[in-house]
């Protein structure tokens, strides 16, 4: 078996042949891993086909196990799948025709040999086959040349592409992702079928799209899979709102850059640094509101003003849209889209210790995290001025950490709650507890008083005063 497998990757294998020869059931090992091992890719799964039961494979194959492990099958589909003691998974299925119906999103199956199976995989770097037969184990059944198509970093169809791409149009998209992955190049012949195919990806359910989508964005430079996504058309159809970015606007002799290539450089520059995908996200949508906010003022030029605003209004219904989580990960890509200017304010000079504990306060624990995106944000092709804005960042990291050391507004909590407020003047929930509650955050903020229990306490009957109110009750 001439590829690059582990001890433990031939260990498992051979239980498989070994279960196959028990069972007479034809079986091979067939793509992705085999594509990856070819490549010298870490890999955390393999695919085995068999021209029988696969359900019954992966019983036989458990047997060999000790102690033996869980099988979980899905008779609907006769496919079945086993999860090792270190995670790695292993896929059986029965080697089979499928094709899709014009306006369905589900597949017709039937059974069918080896070959067939290799005919409906999608590129011909992931049709390539190892045989597990006792005649000729470890033999490459390679009917596409896939091992060239390796070598060349061509990702190509096996059969004709507008065929491969109607039998399952979610192929387009990982064709952009495995090129975005592996820096390959997406052969002529399949790119055109991409183009002609595009529409198709409609009948595709969000939550599969979506999974390619942040496969795509968590490659190492993702801006390749998005601008192959923008230049078939398809970016058009599943992520309307980025492809808006596109386009540099002239008037009067005054333009301004094209937004969309300039996130696609923000993306690349923070997936330099992280592997995060939320983060990764809000480099995508940090300038999401620039469309609508777009305005040409004489005299001044082209402005987008508030554009973090709408911006940070738009990620809850792209989220929602793209069946993106609606939880603290949403809220964090939304609050580093709204923050993500704030930074650069601050790098003026005479900036008071009052908006840098502003800046604390709202970043909170993401506070690393927004200074990584701003960082990313700057794209200049003048090195003297990305200088000169790395080093303005770190002056603004600097002075956050000289305000957090002595104040520890990242952490804050008040010290006065809006409990001690209701019972210091004998108040149920209401309007004066919110008003003395945002004063008191105000004046600590802003520097008026201490962050101390002492003081706000005394601050909270100084406002309650002012408002009427008298204290009904002692420290």
């Amino acid at each position: 078996m001439d590829i690059n497998c582990t001890e433990r990757e031939l260990l498992f294998i051979k239980k498989v042949a070994r279960a196959a020869r028990n069972l007479g059931v034809e079986t091979y090992l067939i793509g992705g891993f085999v594509r990856d091992k070819i490549l010298g890719r870490e890999t955390k799964d393999a695919d085995f086909v068999c021209v029988g039961d696969a359900i019954e494979l992966a019983n036989e194959t458990a047997k060999q196990f000790n102690p033996v492990p869980q099988v979980d099958f899905f008779k609907n589909f006769g496919t079945a799948h086993i999860r090792l003691t270190d995670g790695f998974d292993i896929e059986f299925v029965g080697a089979r025709k499928e094709s899709y119906q014009r306006n369905s999103r589900k597949p017709e199956v039937e059974p069918g040999t080896v070959k067939d199976d290799q005919d409906r995989r999608d590129f011909t770097v992931n049709a390539m086959a190892i045989s597990l037969n006792e005649d000729n184990y470890g033999k490459m059944i390679d009917p596409f040349d896939g091992i060239k198509d390796l070598e060349r970093g061509i990702i190509k169809t096996p059969l004709d592409p507008v065929q491969t791409f109607s039998d399952d149009p979610l192929r387009m998209m990982r064709g952009i992702r495995f090129a975005s992955q592996l820096g390959f190049t997406i052969e002529k012949k399949t790119w055109q079928g991409i183009i002609d195919s595009a529409d198709r990806i409609k009948i595709i359910s969000q939550e599969r799209i979506t999974d390619e989508l942040n496969k795509i964005i968590a490659s190492a430079k993702p801006s390749v899979g998005f601008a192959l996504l923008y230049e078939s058309g398809l970016l058009k159809l599943i992520f309307p709102q980025m492809v808006e970015l596109a386009g540099a606007e002239n008037k009067d002799g005054i333009g301004h850059k094209d937004n969309f290539w300039h996130t696609l450089q923000v993306l690349d520059n923070i997936a330099e640094h992280t592997e995060d995908l939320w983060l990764r996200w809000s480099a995508i949508l940090h300038d999401i509101g620039k469309p609508p906010t777009k305005k040409f003022e004489e005299g001044h030029g082209w402005t987008f003003h508030g554009h973090e605003v709408v911006g940070g209004r738009m990620v809850p219904k792209i989220f929602t849209k793209l069946k993106l989580p609606q939880n603290e990960k949403m809220r964090f890509v939304r609050k580093l889209v709204e923050l993500h200017l704030r930074p650069i304010s601050l790098t003026k000079e005479n900036i008071t210790d009052s908006a840098i504990r502003r800046l604390l306060f709202d970043a909170g624990e993401d506070f690393e995290a927004l200074m990584q995106l701003c960082e990313a944000d700057i794209t200049s092709k003048n090195k003297q001025k990305v200088k000169r804005f790395l080093e303005n960042f770190q002056m603004v990291r600097q002075r956050c950490k000289e305000v957090e050391e002595s104040d520890h507004i990242r952490t804050w909590q008040p010290p006065v709650t809006g409990e001690l407020i209701m019972e210091t003047f004998g108040l149920s929930p209401s309007k004066p507890v919110g008003i003395i509650k945002d004063a008191l955050k105000d004046a600590i903020l802003d520097g008026l008083i201490p962050n101390t229990y002492e003081a706000a306490y005394n601050f909270m009957i100084e406002k309650g005063k002012s408002m009427g109110l008298e204290p009904k009750t002692g420290k």
